[in-house]
């Protein structure tokens, strides 16, 4: 009925999109079947009949999402009970402001906790750490690790925030 042939089966870089992820890119995997030259009727058939090769498709298009994604990722934030862990991705190399909070009444993750953060800042119960790291040979991977151990994608506004305090 089709061939399979043309499917280079390469492991995946990334993670496979979530089921609600792929839902609400539906616009863009009709689009990527599109350019794969993959009819609606050959995909039902592909799932039906050959859902290894539906699983390969769903693994490209999740690679080429991410792709695009973490090209255009610039900041990265991990807040964690205690820590912030803020990246800015430059071109070259990624920069990082940490913030340990030593009172352990305080938790970063709530409200009440960042108030007090925001108004204990210069005291003695937060520490701060400034680093440079340069990318590995794959700058996207790197940035796919930061995300996968807690990382979330921000516009950098506390990043930016620490950089106009610490000058």
């Amino acid at each position: 009925m089709f061939h399979t042939a043309f499917f280079i089966f390469a492991p995946m870089k990334y993670t496979r999109l979530t089921q609600q992820q792929l839902e609400e890119l539906h616009l863009e995997f009709i689009n990527f079947l599109a350019t794969q030259s993959i009819t609606g009727e050959e995909w039902s058939a592909f799932n039906k009949d050959i859902p290894e090769v539906s699983d390969h498709v769903l693994f490209v298009f999740s690679d080429l999402f991410m792709e695009g994604v973490l090209i255009r990722v610039e900041y990265l934030e991990n807040i964690s009970e205690r820590h912030m862990h803020l990246f800015y991705l430059t071109e070259k190399e990624m920069k990082l402001f940490s913030v340990k909070v030593l009172n352990p009444e305080i938790d970063l993750r709530t409200e009440l906790g960042f108030s007090w953060f925001k108004r204990n800042f210069q005291s003695d119960f937060v520490e701060y750490l400034t680093a440079v790291k340069a990318y590995t040979n794959d700058k996207n991977q790197d940035k796919f690790e930061l995300i996968q151990q807690g990382a979330v994608i921000t516009k950098g506004q506390l990043y930016q925030w620490f950089e106009q305090i610490m000058e």
